[in-house]
């Protein structure tokens, strides 16, 4: 799998149908995709009044995504960022990376 052509697939849906916050919680699948392997990848841009979130996703079914997989797929998602991992249960098979930017007036 490319994974440049794919995140720059997801990371065009997110940015044409960012989420309203509080109300649009609801994720379609142009911002989904699985790897050959079985890793899920989720990417939404959120706009709430003040912050837009850039958020990624990880999750497996058999084992927690690796730092490798999840490095690899966030440079090509959030270039020129430097997400944080949300915290999570130690033994969790999904991972959560995000990034808060202030909207400007």
């Amino acid at each position: 799998m490319d994974v440049a052509a794919r995140a720059a697939g997801l990371r065009a849906a997110a940015e044409a149908r960012p989420l309203k916050l509080p109300v649009n919680r609801r994720i379609d699948e142009r911002h989904h995709a699985v790897t050959e392997d079985g890793l899920s990848v989720w990417f939404t841009v959120q706009l709430a009044p003040r912050r837009r979130i850039l958020e990624a996703v990880f999750e497996r079914d058999s084992s927690r995504p690796t730092d490798d997989e999840c490095v690899a797929w966030l440079r090509e998602l959030m270039p020129g960022r430097e997400p944080l991992e949300a915290p999570g249960l130690p033994d969790a098979h999904a991972r959560r990376f995000e990034v808060f930017e202030a909207l400007t007036a």
